[in-house]
């Protein structure tokens, strides 16, 4: 019988395997190079790597990148827009902000559609939903003879109000199926029947250029898979924190962008759920940049505004992750004031770190803790060795020397910035919005996290770091704790108070219908369907709104408004109990259960962590250099506790245990660091 689990989670860098055993409860990993003129290369190449026969296999998630890469690129299929007359430019007009308030000469960049692709036609729906103008059906054919003409693939129709009835855009879709049957039609009002046309216009549009990428490289990959007897349905984590099989793919291709990002904030909230911890900050470090999630009271935060270039709004639900320009290879270097910057310029894969001695020769954050013997020379188990006098110079001659300071200095200068821009973000996500970081665990994975977690934790006084067993493939891991998930919303707007509740449940039961459809033709059985819904509500007068949970009886109405007023006060500290709340919004998650691993606890702990593999010295600042013992992690027993300074190596990762802070292995495998500021015993320092 089938036993193994793998997930793949593609990367700029790696492409990481994680393949969990039921039978023996035992999870391996795999890194393999990526391949980014083809990601399947990758993917087949690690599950060889990893030898894993696929007809051994029960379930395969991926986390992917292409839908991301390919909005960054810009690397489309023929694609054409079809909108109501006078909508044309939308998408370019947007909704006048700017990335850069200060710049006045920073543009936002184009639209996803050219100008010359983006076509109008007579049809018009009033705000309340009456069609005051139907579709030409001679116009429409016309218009489908006209892109068939320019070899179009893919067609975005975008009409407004459609969100109150979309039955213009469902004709000029269907008109444009049949003449043009080899193309892919995406209408806003299915995509997302919410009100605001540059958000709704946006969404459908980078769907719309992404579905042939995507579903192509998804189809090939499942057939792929296929050929090698696996037997299952190939399941693609997407932004909002749950999988669609390839069958959803064509229709919201847009999902999968941000689809490796939330796999590891998954990865993050089911390790701090396992250590005990409700509130949690995850720290996804990377080679380029850094991801930052936020768990309290157990759940991920969720967002409707983020985009993948900014003036593009993504308007699906999503998981919030804050993304800068922090990660192993991000550079170091003086500015025009002579101050010293880290990032977000990188090195990347190429040429990368001045020590991979691949043609870099600017200093990185992974330079700076080789020249500090923070990390060793052999990098993934030996893969990859390491110049440390290449690091050396770099460090010296683009830093050191211009500010008049050594070498070690330098480099433990390059890693302060680094870390402090992290915790300035992190703080961006708790205490600019009321969280205490002090209650909070930081859970810290990527190849990089575990050597800057505790500098960073000690930075914003969080008082405990967590790092997983298996830190640079906590993404991939991820992918195995997540179900099918599908968000459909609808507008409706009503005061709470006067709200005619029968009609209220009415709509969510068509949502439900609609979801339980989407379900099925997944092959979710109906005992396996789990369905949540949620109300946006704002203060009358208000434009932005708070989603809160709502459960269907007679006094549900009631006690969501009670909800909000609460929610309110923790979000911008204040609430008005008086003031009337209006409904904007009915949103419903649905959520197709599959089966999860289950990790098992060691039963025997042990205090002692053995002879360390070697003993090196590591600069750490104001002790300077201190001679340190390094262990590798794999020959770790649970239950071992260490006093820092330490250097745990491993497979995928390094951990750094700093002066002035204890650790230990807990019965999961993670090393759990503990922030002390004096010398105490791992007993006090809990």
């Amino acid at each position: 019988m089938a036993s193994a689990r793998v997930a793949v989670d593609v990367g700029g860098t790696f492409t990481d395997v994680c393949i969990f055993d039921e039978g023996s409860q035992h999870m391996r990993v795999t890194k393999v190079p990526s391949t980014p003129f083809d990601p399947m290369v990758a993917v087949l190449d690690g599950v060889r790597r990893a030898k894993v026969h696929l007809n051994q296999v029960n379930l395969f998630s991926h986390g992917t990148t292409v839908a991301t890469n390919a909005l960054i690129t810009r690397n489309f299929p023929r694609a054409a827009m079809v909108t109501t007359r006078g909508f044309r430019d939308v998408i370019e007009i947007r909704d006048g902000t700017k990335d850069d308030l200060w710049d006045a000469y920073k543009d936002v960049s184009g639209p996803y559609i050219k100008r010359r692709d983006r076509f109008e036609v007579n049809e018009r729906t009033n705000y309340a939903g009456n069609v005051i103008t139907a579709v030409d059906e001679k116009e429409a054919r016309q218009l489908a003879a006209l892109l068939r003409k320019r070899g179009v693939t893919t067609v975005a129709v975008c009409f407004i109000n459609s969100y109150a009835n979309p039955q213009n855009e469902i004709k000029m879709r269907r008109i444009l199926q049949e003449e043009l049957p080899d193309a892919t039609i995406s209408a806003s009002a299915e995509i997302l029947p919410e009100i605001f046309e540059h958000d709704r216009f946006n969404t459908a549009v980078s769907n719309a250029v992404l579905a042939p990428l995507v579903s192509g490289y998804v189809n090939r990959l499942a057939d792929e898979l296929t050929k090698g007897g696996y037997e299952g349905d190939l399941l693609l984590l997407h932004s909002g924190g749950g999988s669609m099989t390839p069958r959803m793919v064509k229709r919201f291709a847009v999902r999968l962008a941000a689809s490796g990002i939330a796999a590891g904030a998954i990865a993050a909230r089911h390790i701090a759920q396992q250590c005990g911890y409700e509130n949690a900050v995850g720290l996804d470090m990377g080679g380029t940049s850094t991801d930052i999630s936020l768990i309290s009271n157990g759940e991920l935060r969720i967002s409707k505004e983020w985009h993948v270039e900014y003036g593009h709004p993504i308007a699906f639900p999503s998981i919030e992750v804050l993304t800068i320009g922090a990660g192993g290879g991000s550079l170091a270097h003086i500015d025009i004031a002579g101050s010293l910057r880290n990032g977000p310029q990188s090195a990347g894969a190429d040429p990368g770190p001045a020590c991979y001695r691949s043609g870099g020769d600017q200093p990185t954050n992974t330079d700076a803790n080789v020249v500090l013997n923070r990390l060793g020379t052999n990098l993934a188990g030996g893969a990859k060795i390491l110049d440390h006098q290449a690091a050396v110079e770099a460090v010296d001659g683009v830093i050191a020397k211009p500010l008049g300071v050594s070498v070690d200095e330098a480099a433990q200068a390059i890693l302060q910035v680094a870390n402090a821009n992290m915790a300035n973000a992190v703080r961006l996500i708790t205490i600019r919005r009321g969280y205490d970081p002090r209650d909070f665990a930081l859970i810290a994975f990527g190849g990089a996290g575990p050597l800057h977690g505790a500098e960073v934790a000690r930075e914003l006084n969080i008082p405990v770091v967590v790092v997983p067993p298996s830190p640079g493939v906590t993404s991939a891991m991820g992918c195995l704790l997540v179900d099918i998930r599908h968000d459909l919303s609808a507008m409706y707007a009503a005061l709470a108070a006067s709200c005619d509740t029968s009609d209220l449940e009415s709509k969510f039961q068509a949502l439900e219908a609609e979801a339980a459809a989407r379900l099925r033709h997944e092959g979710v059985a109906d005992e396996n369907c789990l369905l949540q819904r949620t109300i946006s509500m704002r203060y009358q007068g208000q434009w932005r709104s708070l989603s809160v949970p709502i459960g269907s009886g007679v006094d549900a109405l009631g006690q969501a408004v009670e909800v909000f007023h609460q929610l309110h006060e923790r979000e911008f500290a204040f609430s008005q109990l008086d003031q009337p709340v209006e409904i904007y919004q009915i949103h419903l998650s649905a959520v197709g259960k599959i089966p999860k691993p289950t990790f098992v606890p060691a039963r025997t702990l042990v205090r002692d962590p053995g002879a360390p593999r070697e003993i090196r010295p590591v600069y750490f600042g104001r002790e300077g250099w201190v001679a340190t013992p390094v262990y590798e992690r794999s020959q770790l027993p649970a239950g071992a506790t260490f006093r820092g300074p330490v250097v745990i190596d491993q497979l995928d990762s390094t951990t750094l245990v700093p002066p002035r802070t204890s650790a230990e292995i807990d019965e999961w495998a993670n090393i759990r660091i503990y922030i002390t500021e004096s010398d105490n015993s791992l007993e006090e320092s809990k």
